[in-house]
């Protein structure tokens, strides 16, 4: 459980007004042009073309060069944590499942910056990938979650092949973004079902926000800095049935990642359906 001695932690107050559920969308920015996008069985859920694959290693070299200079001067980024991935360098070197808090536009390549040139793969909001996004989000390695039958298998087929190779995968288990939320939401189970599925170690990671301070004062106009805290690894119980493993993984990780993020208390059960 939390410790209940510690300080709670920095509480941003930007004014944002939040869904009433905790897994709904936050509402589109005024001005965002959202097109329409078919997935269906005959989607392209892992783009093999030389064309994506030449213009994908092209945002990626960005990213490790650019973003991970950008962010701890923007952000004021600090990762506290990482030694814990080279102490299981070998327990993940078949690949792992990073789960953490969905609260910034930025967060994936915050997530990118603490495991460190690696590629991640992640299940995104089919919206996310017809709205003005839709090339950096598939280019950087989002998979859209379809809602066919037909659709899913193919879905499901990516997985396995990413699996086959090792790669590692990211979940946003809130389901939904809600910018510089500080709570931690319910999660949703099909994430974890995966990961006992692929036997994946995962590794909580939490967002969570320091009050500006010095020059940030100046230039933040009241948004935070960001801290991500990466946890110890977390085994799927291979010897319980895979609806009971899956539930008890995901009450583990929910549990951690409402500690990395230094909450007291958190309203939110885990299950979130």
């Amino acid at each position: 459980m939390p410790q209940t001695d510690r300080p709670e932690p920095y509480v941003p107050r930007l004014g944002i007004v939040y869904p009433d559920s905790p897994d709904a969308h936050m509402e589109t920015r005024k001005g965002e042009r959202v097109n329409e996008l078919v997935v269906d069985e005959h989607y392209p859920f892992l783009d093999r073309s030389f064309g994506f694959r030449f213009w994908s290693a092209l945002l990626y070299l960005g990213i490790f060069v650019l973003v991970f200079t950008v962010s701890p001067i923007r952000f004021g980024l600090r990762i506290e944590g990482r030694k814990i991935l080279k102490k299981y360098r070998g327990l993940l070197r078949d690949g792992a499942m990073t789960v953490s808090n969905h609260t910034l536009r930025w967060d994936l390549l915050m997530v990118l910056q603490a495991v460190r040139f690696r590629r991640l793969y992640f299940p995104a909001w089919k919206e996310n990938l017809a709205g003005p996004d839709k090339d950096l989000i598939r280019l950087a390695g989002g998979i859209p979650v379809p809602s066919s039958v037909h659709a899913m298998k193919k879905f499901n087929q990516a997985f396995d092949e990413l699996r086959r190779k090792k790669k590692w995968v990211h979940v946003f288990p809130e389901g939904s973004n809600w910018h510089y939320y500080h709570f931690i939401r319910p999660f949703k189970k099909g994430m974890f079902t995966m990961a006992y599925n692929y036997n994946l170690p995962v590794i909580p990671m939490a967002f969570s926000y320091r009050e500006p301070t010095g020059l940030y004062r100046l230039f933040k106009k009241g948004y935070p800095l960001i801290t991500l805290r990466i946890g110890e690894p977390i085994l799927p119980d291979r010897s319980k049935p895979r609806r009971e493993a899956a539930a008890l993984l995901r009450a583990q990780t929910h549990r951690r990642i409402v500690e990395l993020a230094g909450l007291n208390a958190n309203p939110f059960p885990c299950e979130g359906d």
